[in-house]
């Protein structure tokens, strides 16, 4: 029976493909469409393969050549480009510095096409951290429902589920943040019923009710100091609005929003007066040193009706690790009454010389910002710039720095307006961007169609998550909790 499945199976991909080279090929002048689109993008050495198929789905072929500027070449041929891992990591790691070049050539009725060829660049700068953590979450309006954490090997295709719904039903959990990409030390919060906040330190859970009588919720978007004691979360109210006869589908709002600071040796809250005010502080981050920690803030509104005035600016406040305390003085980086617009999710480059955020028309709530934009700001100078290399006519929002800080992911609706895909990109000495490429998936045209769900709150990691999802559970469901208290 393996025999014939074997030769069945056979038949079908040489009746599909054929078997050798093109020929009497008809030269294109022009560049082949592909999805992803991977012409001229840069990519780090042994990244997975960046398989891909083209926009014509009437082609019955295709057959790729990849050939590296400092050596080295592999073939394919098939329905869709379909590299081999092992070969694909040795070319790469063979080219690194150089460049990939691509000799595409298509079937379609007979007739082969070859299509003008063109490059993928093989960064200079390593990618050395293991993979990404992301959620994955239908782009619906439900609060829990089909969701999960995972994480993904990025030098393979391997994903495996951290945290699944099915083990938490009728729970919404997000905000899973690692310290700089170092997964043992780790947080993540449960909305709704039996809720709360999670610490990891080296393995050990241990799930707090950070919600008091001095704060009105409990934390959220999260960002850990660098020492790993402190972390910061916004406690806030989010709610959605929906339009009726507009292009727009939703608004995202928050009803309040204040910045905390838990110590997570001993359990207690830091508050500041500047942290807590009538005005909403949002989307907190600490400096690569720990000294200073960056916010977004914005001006009381009655919400939801005046929706269209919510318009962040960017500011930052000392922080003092060694005695807990924060500064008495707020600096303003980004004036949103100056620039006419809303300035949020701050993320700093970990070696300090960058600090990356978005710019929309409006909300605390870039995701749901059809011109919400990545912009960066060079902390040396001061100077700030829209990335018009990575952005699009469609959302880019949420963003993390790898550990050497010479790479970005972050999360675009440029494929469809709805659903976020995962896109990667480099900065170079002047802050300087690469045309960024998409997550590499197998077959990707088919993984992407039948995916009915979005990315979302991507990060880097350096190495796998040990996460103890029984523990989790066990945890979430005794309802027992920490309670913090103020300091």
């Amino acid at each position: 029976m393996k025999t014939i499945l074997y030769i069945v199976c056979l038949v079908s991909v040489l009746c599909a493909c054929g078997s050798g080279k093109p020929h009497d090929v008809v030269q294109a002048d022009s560049m082949p469409s592909i999805f992803p689109d991977y012409t001229d993008v840069t990519i780090p050495a042994g990244i997975a393969p960046l398989d891909f198929n083209f926009a014509d789905e009437t082609i019955d072929c295709m057959d790729v050549t990849v050939r590296g500027s400092k050596g080295g070449e592999m073939h394919v041929n098939g329905e869709w480009a379909e590299f081999d891992e092992d070969e694909w990591k040795e070319l790469t790691l063979q080219n690194k510095g150089g460049d990939l070049m691509l000799t595409v050539c298509t079937r379609k009725n007979g007739q082969w096409t070859q299509w003008r060829d063109f490059s993928i660049h093989v960064s200079q700068y390593p990618l050395d951290d293991y993979g990404l953590t992301y959620r994955r979450i239908a782009p619906g309006y439900e609060v829990g429902g089909d969701i999960g954490i995972y994480e993904r090997d990025l030098h393979s295709f391997e994903e495996k589920p951290l945290l699944l719904e099915t083990a938490l039903p009728g729970r919404c959990f997000n905000c899973h943040t690692p310290n700089r990409g170092n997964p043992s030390q780790l947080t993540l919060q449960i909305r709704g019923s039996g809720g709360g906040t999670m610490i990891q330190k080296d393995g050990l859970q241990q799930w707090l009710d950070t919600k008091t009588d001095s704060t009105k919720a409990a934390g959220s978007y999260a960002y850990w100091h660098p020492s790993g004691r402190y972390c910061a979360y916004a406690a806030n109210a989010v709610h959605q609005g929906f339009f009726t006869g507009a292009a727009d589908r939703m608004e995202a709002y928050h009803s309040f929003s204040n910045i905390i600071v838990l110590d997570t040796k001993t359990n207690e809250l830091l508050l500041t007066p500047l942290l807590q005010t009538a005005d909403q502080e949002i989307f907190p981050a600490f400096s690569h040193d720990g000294k200073w920690l960056y916010y977004s803030t914005s001006k009381t509104c009655r919400l939801p009706a005046e929706y269209e005035k919510v318009r962040c600016s960017i500011c930052r406040i000392p922080f003092d690790a060694n005695s807990a305390a924060f500064g008495t003085v707020a600096d303003t980086l980004v004036s949103a009454d100056s620039i006419g617009k809303s300035a949020t999710l701050v993320r700093p480059s970990y070696d300090g010389r960058w600090l990356m955020y978005t710019i929309s028309a409006r909300s605390n709530f870039p995701v749901c910002q059809k011109d919400a934009d990545l912009w960066i700001m060079d902390l040396k100078t001061g100077e700030s710039r829209s990335m018009d290399e990575v952005n699009s006519a469609a959302t880019e929002s949420y963003h993390n720095w790898s550990s050497n800080s010479r790479w970005f992911v972050f999360s675009s609706k440029r494929t469809d307006g709805m659903y976020t895909q995962l896109f990667i990109s480099s900065v170079d000495d002047e802050g300087r961007a690469t045309k960024p490429f998409m997550l590499p998936q197998r077959n990707p045209r088919k993984y992407y169609r039948e995916l009915f769900q979005a990315y979302n709150v991507p990060d880097f990691t350096k190495v796998p998550v040990d996460f103890d999802v029984r523990e989790a559970q066990r945890q979430v469901f005794s309802g027992e909790r920490k309670k913090v208290k103020i300091k």
